[in-house]
């Protein structure tokens, strides 16, 4: 598994996320992809492909002399492990707050009594 930082680099350039979303539900050969960018050459669009395969976010199948490529949603798990420890976080706090304001509330109702 790569880790967070090599995942967020991998997609920061724009073309490699509109890569991953072309070869998300289904494969396509690396010439229907750099056909999808006609401002970038064949070898950048390669070049891109590397840089996402080298990240764990995209597989290759040969079939012949043509490379097919699909998303690898998995390669996204130590970046979605990284990202939820900080929603699981909020989310104690968040009930620990609520929690502790329920105790508050049923004191001061109790009290009024």
């Amino acid at each position: 598994m790569k880790t967070p930082q090599e995942v967020i680099e991998a997609i920061a350039e724009p073309r490699r996320r509109e890569i991953l979303r072309l070869v998300r539900d289904s494969e396509l050969p690396a010439g229907k992809i750099a056909a999808r960018f006609p401002d970038v050459t064949r070898p950048a669009v390669s070049q891109h492909l590397g840089v996402l395969k080298e990240a764990g976010l995209l597989s290759e199948r040969r079939d012949g002399t043509r490379r097919l490529y699909r998303a690898r949603p998995e390669g996204f798990a130590g970046l979605r492990e990284f990202l939820e420890s900080f929603w699981d976080e909020r989310l104690g706090a968040l009930r620990a707050e609520a929690e502790s304001e329920e105790r508050r509330k049923g004191r001061e109702r109790g009290a009024g009594n």
